[in-house]
């Protein structure tokens, strides 16, 4: 696949997988669907994925968590958080940890598509 279609989701609520999955092949991307991060880690190379979406609360520890995590292994990827249960301090760890953008469910498609097209400029989310 190539680096500027691949999109990752990571989602412990299938409904919402199969949602984004149905949203971004609509729009041209490639995907890959992961239940966890535990999943996404044990894929290994992501180097040919745009973004990875990641859930602010999956089951086997936070989509926050594993952004430190890809960040510790050297992963360098862009990432967009989506949560259903926002927070300040979930808002802020989120920006902190350097994400493109912080989405709270449901969002509109536009506003998850011009979400990716800033990861792919590089632009993170609190930056000037």
């Amino acid at each position: 696949m190539p680096r500027n279609k691949c999109i990752l989701v990571v989602d412990d609520d299938s409904s919402v997988r199969v949602s984004m999955n149905r949203l971004l092949r609509a729009y041209g991307f490639s995907v890959l669907l992961f239940e966890s991060g535990k999943e996404l880690l044990e894929r290994g190379d992501l180097d040919d994925a745009v973004c990875a979406i990641l859930d602010v609360n999956l089951g086997d520890h936070s989509g926050i968590d594993l952004r430190r995590r890809l960040i510790a292994h050297g992963g360098l990827l862009p990432v967009i958080f989506i949560t259903g249960s926002d927070s300040p301090a979930n808002r802020s760890a989120a920006i902190e940890s350097g994400c493109a953008a912080y989405l709270t469910k449901p969002f509109a498609a536009h506003a998850l598509i011009e979400s990716i097209q800033k990861a792919r400029a590089g632009i993170v989310a609190g930056a000037p």
